[in-house]
């Protein structure tokens, strides 16, 4: 009776392993011959610009990310040499907002922030992190734009609801100990998106924008594709049709037997989101001039107090003499 207890036991274990197996395998084969192509920030930049910053100092993120929101960014005025500081990049927006995702269906915002640091500065190891930046930072991770742009940091997506204050924990050169660094002031370019963006990197609209007419004429018929995307087809004066394809998700504002003109919108403009980006400073500070400064205010507040003294002194003098 054990032994048949026994037997049962491993079969229903060999049964549920074989399960699992099968599930994995189908996950996996899925994810390969349906894998969809994916344009996002920041792999699509890395692989097309040596630098996310043109030379008019547009960030590329705005190529595609086409509506301008806020983007605030947070760091010390200055910082000591081979130091950790943190640069705060924030990223508001509206809680309830939801924007079209691929699929067409509703989804959260997701955000990501690219920071360019001077030359020198790079992210902190995290040998070096606070606990404090270790709990600020939980759930994002860093990544560097290149191997060889180390001072270039890239963060996202992530979900935006949980992620509107990103904490980049960022470590200052040490000048003495490399000459190529020295201490001054350097300027720190910030980008931060919200939401998707209204074109792709190869030139065509997603669905995260508004769709607008061709041609003038009059909409002889709608259709809905199987895949969820929709033929609009525009009869023009001449009876010659044109069919605009409009992508899955789109909520049109005209309906058939309307008449329109070229550049009027048929589509209403679904994006909630945006791009901004700003610069900002910050100062690498020396140890040495900061001990100067104070032994310089030290040195005038001393010749103050004996310049007072003296001239107590003189007056008293004089009082002695009747002067």
């Amino acid at each position: 009776m054990v032994g048949l207890n026994f037997m049962t036991i491993l079969q229903v274990s060999i049964m549920k392993k074989f399960i699992k197996s099968i599930f994995s395998l189908y996950i996996i084969l899925n994810l390969i011959f349906h894998a969809t192509e994916v344009y996002a920030y920041p792999f699509w930049a890395q692989q097309n610009y040596d630098s996310p910053r043109e030379a008019t100092g547009k960030i590329v993120c705005a190529n595609c990310h086409l509506a301008q929101m806020p983007t605030i960014a947070e760091v010390p005025q200055s910082v000591g040499a081979d130091s950790v500081f943190k640069a705060v990049v924030k990223i508001p927006y509206q809680n309830e907002l939801k924007e079209i995702g691929a699929d067409g269906t509703d989804v959260p915002l997701q955000v990501g922030a690219v920071v360019m640091l001077p030359d020198g500065f790079k992210l902190a190891p995290q040998d070096r992190w606070t606990e404090e930046i270790r709990e600020e930072t939980e759930g994002v991770f860093f990544s560097n734009y290149s191997e060889e742009k180390d001072n270039i940091i890239i963060v996202g997506p992530l979900p935006g609801d949980s992620n509107k204050e990103i904490i980049f924990p960022v470590l200052s050169p040490d000048p003495s100990k490399n000459k190529e660094y020295h201490y001054g002031k350097y300027s720190i370019h910030v980008g931060a998106n919200r939401g998707r963006g209204q074109v792709y990197p190869n030139g065509d609209k997603s669905n995260n924008a508004i769709f607008t007419s061709t041609v003038s004429g009059t909409i002889s018929s709608i259709e809905t594709n199987d895949d969820g995307t929709l033929n609009l087809n525009i009869s023009d004066k001449n009876g010659d049709i044109t069919t605009e394809l409009l992508p899955i998700g789109s909520k049109l504002v005209v309906s058939e037997n309307d008449e329109i003109s070229a550049g009027d919108a048929l589509t209403s403009d679904p994006n909630v989101g945006g791009f901004g980006q700003l610069d900002t400073e910050v100062v690498l500070q020396s140890p040495l001039r900061i001990i100067g400064l104070i032994a310089f205010f030290f040195g005038v507040g001393l010749t103050q107090i004996l310049l007072v003294l003296k001239k107590k002194q003189v007056e008293k003098v004089q009082a002695a003499e009747g002067i």
